[in-house]
């Protein structure tokens, strides 16, 4: 990957005055590949009133940011050509000139991809620190990654007590929080897809899943149906392609489609896969909604109410894959968009 100038220590002192930064230098077709990023060194500058200056210890790379590379409308504006990109991060306060967020203050924020991220003070939130866990439980599990399950589960699928529940892409950050909340919501059965015997082994015996079944075997439908004798009332989408088609086979009338995600998509420079089935929408009134977080951030309080406790007491349990290094941070990406990780994938500073 490019390196336009060293990245040097990320530190924890306000003596910081500079920060190693991604930029987006050219579009990607296809995979993302070394050249269409540089790892930047800027100079900061001095902080105004308000502001405060903080050394991130935990990064997030996830699927949307390689939508973010194309120069397309999308809900989320695309990242601009030789500027920082961005995304959730989670670090400490070094400086400030706010009395609302004082140095030491552990906070979560969108200005990722760097080491240092500086800026007025409503743009970080304070988050609490649990003995013994990671802040990045923040940028997963109790975070964004959490309250996306919960969001597609509860509001958008309808979730109910004693619904079939079919999870793609289990295994990742999302996949392996939305088994979790189905069944502290109490559906009967939780169905899950992984890309590799690991995956799913550890679906079943981790995660608390009922049944999961290798995608890379082939057929995705027989695999389904044969988890799901009797049918499917829910579909968590995460993958789209063969994963919706064997949904739409599968599902029971009156079905609900989540859709959060097509990341077996992500990377096409042709046509997007076809879709199948999509007859049994009329046949089986089956109600398929996609969504997006920007228009469901009233959930985070009720989230944080039902998982929080949960989590706290053992019931919820997660996994994090954790690459070592902002040197790093682009070989991260293209492994999560490669399925390398199990749970959230995170780069620790």
């Amino acid at each position: 990957m490019s390196n336009d100038t060293p990245s040097g220590d990320s530190t924890s002192t306000s003596t910081t005055t500079t920060s190693s930064q991604w930029h987006l230098v050219a579009r990607p077709h296809g995979e993302p590949v070394p050249s269409d990023v540089a790892l930047r060194t800027v100079d900061l500058p001095p902080l105004g009133e308000g502001e405060v200056r903080v050394a991130n210890e935990f990064l997030s790379v996830d699927p949307y940011m390689r939508g973010r590379m194309n120069d397309v409308p999308s809900y989320v504006p695309p990242f601009r050509l030789d500027e920082p990109m961005t995304g959730g991060a989670v670090g400490r306060v070094v400086e400030s000139r706010s009395s609302d967020l004082p140095v030491g203050t552990a906070v979560s924020h969108n200005d990722g991809w760097r080491d240092v991220a500086q800026g007025p003070a409503k743009a970080f939130s304070r988050v609490e620190e649990l003995p013994g866990v990671s802040l990045s439980v923040h940028l997963g599990a109790l975070g964004l990654t959490g309250l996306t399950a919960y969001t597609g589960l509860t509001r958008i699928a309808g979730l109910k007590e004693g619904d079939v529940v079919f999870v793609s892409g289990a295994a990742g950050a999302v996949g392996t929080m939305v088994g979790q909340i189905a069944r502290l919501r109490g559906a009967s059965r939780v169905i899950g897809s992984a890309g590799s015997a690991e995956k799913v082994a550890l679906l079943t015996s981790k995660y608390g899943f009922d049944a999961a079944f290798n995608y890379r075997d082939g057929d995705v439908l027989g695999q389904l149906q044969a988890a799901a004798p009797d049918g499917i009332d829910v579909y968590f989408d995460n993958v789209g392609g063969d994963h919706l088609s064997a949904a739409f086979e599968t599902l029971n009338r009156f079905g609900r489609i989540a859709v959060c995600g097509a990341i077996g998509a992500y990377n096409a420079t042709g046509a997007e896969q076809g879709v199948t089935g999509t007859t049994r929408i009329v046949t089986r009134s089956l109600r398929v909604e996609g969504f997006t977080m920007g228009d469901h951030w009233d959930l985070a309080p009720e989230f944080a109410a039902e998982v929080g406790p949960a989590f706290a007491d053992g019931r919820f349990v997660f996994d994090e894959t954790v690459v070592d290094g902002l040197d790093n941070t682009f070989d991260a990406f293209v492994g999560l968009l490669r399925g390398q990780n199990v749970g959230k994938m995170v780069v620790r500073l």
